[in-house]
C-alpha cells in the first residue's frame, strides 16, 4: 500500500500560486503533485533563482513517492499569464483543473485537493456562475447536511461563519435556527471525526453589540440564535452562548471552546487573521473529500516579485494530509 498524493491547483496564474507552490515543493510539508503549464512552472522558478527538476504525470495515480523531482500534471493556458494581470481567456483553464482535482479526489487517486486562490471577478466575466470555490466544489459528489462548510483554521482557532459572501445587510434576513444548527451539527461532528476530538465545544457568537442586551440591541439573539442553541444542547451537542463576539477571541476565552460558530464572515474571520496572517488555512468541511486552501488571495500587486510568503500553503498542505489521514483516505492500492 502506498499513499495518494494530494493534488495542488493553479489558481489564477497571473498570481502568486505558482509561486507558493514551489516554495511549498521544496519545504517538503507533505506528498503533493501540481497542476500548472511546464513553462509556465520554469519560468516562475527562474524568477526565484530554483533550478527545478520536472516529471509530468498524467494523473496522481502516476505519482512516485521516490522520485525527487516536482511531479507536474500539465496544462496550456490560452494566453501566456502575465504576471499582476488577470486574464478572462485561462478562465476556463483555472476551472477546469479544479473539476479535475476534485473527480481525481472522489475516485481515491488524490488524497485530497489544496487549492491556490482563484480571481473571482475574471472567472466571472466568463461566465463562471459560482459565488467561489467552496460553492462550486459543493456541486461535486455528495455533500452532508449543512454542506459545504468553511472552517478558517490556525495553531490556536478554528472558527467557522455561519453566513459566508454576501453582503451585510443581508444576514439579517439569511439568519434562521434550522440554518444555524444545520451548520453546527456539521461543525460538531468534523471536529470529533476529523479533528480527533472527542466532545468537541463550540462557542456561539451573537449577532448584535453585547450579544443584544437582553434585546434592546435587536432580537435576533433571542428569537433566532438562543433557540437553535438550545435544540442542538437537547442533541448532546456541547454548544455555549450566545457570545458577545468583542470578548470571545482573547487568549483566556480561546481555552474554552475548540471552535467558534460567527454569524457572518468578518466577525470571525478579523480574529483569526489577527492572531495569526500568514499560516491561516481555509478547510471545506462536509464535500466528501479533503479540500484546504490558503486564506490569501492571488496576490496581483506582488506577483512576480518573488517576494511572497508560502506560509499558508505549507500549512495548508500539513492540514490536509492529516485529514486524509482521518479519513482514511492517505494510501492508495
Amino acid at each position: 500500500m502506498r499513499r495518494a498524493p494530494l493534488i495542488v491547483t493553479p489558481g489564477e496564474p497571473a498570481g502568486i500560486g505558482c509561486e507558493i507552490a514551489l516554495k511549498a515543493w521544496q519545504n517538503r510539508a507533505a506528498p503533493f503533485c501540481l497542476i500548472d503549464s511546464p513553462d509556465h512552472v520554469r519560468t516562475t522558478a527562474k524568477t526565484l533563482g530554483l533550478d527545478i527538476v520536472i516529471t509530468e504525470i498524467d494523473s496522481p495515480s502516476q505519482f512516485d513517492h521516490a522520485c525527487d523531482a516536482l511531479q507536474l500534471i500539465p496544462l496550456q493556458w490560452n494566453s501566456t499569464p502575465q504576471k499582476g494581470f488577470a486574464n478572462p481567456e485561462n478562465a476556463d483553464q483555472v476551472i477546469s483543473a479544479i473539476e479535475r482535482a476534485a473527480n481525481w479526489c472522489l475516485c481515491g487517486d488524490a488524497a485530497g485537493m489544496v487549492t491556490n486562490p482563484i480571481h473571482k471577478s475574471t472567472l466571472y466575466e466568463a461566465g463562471f456562475s459560482y459565488p467561489g470555490h467552496t460553492e462550486f466544489l459543493a456541486s461535486f459528489g455528495t455533500p452532508t447536511e449543512g454542506a459545504p462548510v468553511m472552517m478558517l483554521a490556525c495553531e490556536s482557532l478554528r472558527i467557522v461563519p455561519v453566513t459566508v459572501h454576501i453582503a451585510l445587510k443581508e444576514v439579517f434576513k439569511s439568519l434562521s435556527r434550522d440554518l444555524i444548527i444545520a451548520k453546527a451539527r456539521l461543525l460538531s461532528r468534523s471536529l470529533r471525526q476529523e479533528f480527533g476530538i472527542s466532545q468537541p465545544r463550540i462557542a456561539v457568537c451573537g449577532l448584535n453589540p453585547h450579544a443584544g442586551e437582553n434585546g434592546t440591541m435587536g432580537r435576533e439573539d433571542i428569537d433566532i440564535i438562543e433557540p437553535a442553541i438550545d435544540a442542538l444542547r437537547q442533541e448532546g451537542i456541547a454548544v455555549t452562548g450566545p457570545h458577545p463576539a468583542d470578548s470571545l477571541f482573547h487568549p483566556a476565552a480561546r481555552q474554552t471552546y475548540d471552535a467558534v460558530l460567527g454569524m457572518y464572515h468578518d466577525q470571525v474571520l478579523i480574529p483569526l487573521k489577527t492572531i495569526d496572517f500568514y499560516q491561516g488555512v481555509n478547510i471545506t468541511l462536509g464535500l466528501g473529500f479533503v479540500r484546504t486552501s490558503p486564506d490569501h488571495g492571488t496576490g496581483l500587486d506582488i506577483a512576480g516579485k518573488a517576494i511572497a510568503r508560502a506560509d499558508s500553503l505549507i500549512a495548508s498542505l500539513k492540514i490536509a494530509d492529516q485529514l486524509a489521514l482521518a479519513k482514511g483516505k492517505g494510501t492508495a492500492a
